[in-house]
């Protein structure tokens, strides 16, 4: 099988090299993401590996088919980027469901632990000899509270870990987890009640701008927020107006709701264009990361063989476990 693998960066190759060699596959790396003009690049190929700003749209589907490929595999989990009912009956979409919850979940809870002791602002100032720690101070996290939005793996271990701090766990989910211990509470009362709201759900047409204006008014003066799942999920312009009036005390972001046009790209030597995004930085209790939660050995391995796995099942007329479809 000839893959097309899209939006390739260094460290993709350590860990799909090997393996493809194991299945015999042969991967076409393309720096470039997947979009109507890039589609072209993967003529000859049956399958195009496919990551979370791949623009996967009714269009692009339209050009992948007269490319003849067959199924696209995404190394995400997510697939908001796909346009399901496009790829209906014309090529298969399989993912990664789960790879590493515990990467995603520990990475949370260090935005959250560096943006309430400001270690990043700490970092900067000594590094200039600025050895003040006025302006650094956080608060204790014993005894707060915690809001989880979304059990799945990825928030049971951040409530697990959240409870390690000595915080009470308030949760939240559609389908709450039978036997999990948590105290499920519904989203009013979780906003009023935590100091700090930590997001582990999908983005859904229910979930989209989850954060807004009005559970901003619902929440506790200083509430911190925490989004290591998607940036949509936010309303950007709602939490730059909660962040600027105090009413939210700081935030860790590892994704933004504009992020395609960014994250995991080298823009240091670019002016950034993107105004929310731009003030977001330059806030001192904002803390942002390049989507980076899922980024452990333990993740890309495992993000690379279930990929290798789902494209050998779809090669070999097997089930697909992994295959995601519209509705």
């Amino acid at each position: 099988m000839k893959v097309a693998f899209f939006d390739t960066k260094p460290y993709d190759h350590i860990w799909f090299d090997i393996l493809a060699r194991e299945y015999g596959y042969e991967f076409k790396y393309f720096d470039s993401r997947l979009s109507k003009e890039t589609a072209m690049l993967a003529g000859g190929c049956e399958a195009v590996c496919v990551f979370v700003n791949d623009d996967v749209s009714a269009p692009v589907i339209e050009r992948l088919q007269e490319s003849a490929v067959k199924v696209i595999a995404l190394r995400c989990s997510g697939y908001n980027n796909v346009d399901l009912a496009a790829a209906k009956n014309k090529m298969s979409v399989v993912r990664v469901p789960s790879y590493s919850p515990t990467a995603v979940a520990e990475h949370a809870v260090a935005l959250l632990l560096s943006v309430n002791r400001k270690t990043h602002r700490a970092y900067s100032r000594t590094r200039d000899h600025n050895f003040a720690i006025n302006g650094l101070m956080g608060f204790d996290l014993r005894d707060k509270t915690a809001g989880v939005v979304g059990t799945g793996q990825i928030g049971l271990l951040f409530a697990e870990i959240a409870k390690g701090l000595g915080m009470r766990v308030l949760a939240y989910d559609i389908k709450p987890q039978p036997g999990s211990g948590l105290e499920y509470v519904d989203l009013d009362k979780l906003f009023s009640l935590s100091d700090v709201i930590s997001l582990h759900c999908p983005l859904t047409e229910d979930t989209r701008h989850l954060i807004n204006d009005h559970r901003i008014t619902q929440m506790k003066d200083g509430a911190v927020i925490i989004n290591t799942s998607r940036g949509a999920l936010i309303n950007t312009q709602a939490l730059l107006s909660g962040l600027l009036s105090e009413k939210i005390g700081a935030a860790g972001l590892d994704v933004y709701e504009e992020e395609e046009h960014y994250f995991f790209e080298d823009k240091s030597n670019e002016v950034i264009q993107d105004d929310e995004l731009a003030r977001l930085l330059s806030l001192p209790n904002v803390l942002v990361t390049s989507h980076q939660a899922f980024f452990t050995k333990e993740a890309m391995q495992a993000i690379a063989m279930v990929t290798l796995e789902n494209l050998h099942a779809f090669a070999q007329g097997k089930p697909l476990k992994n295959e995601i479809k519209a509705r």
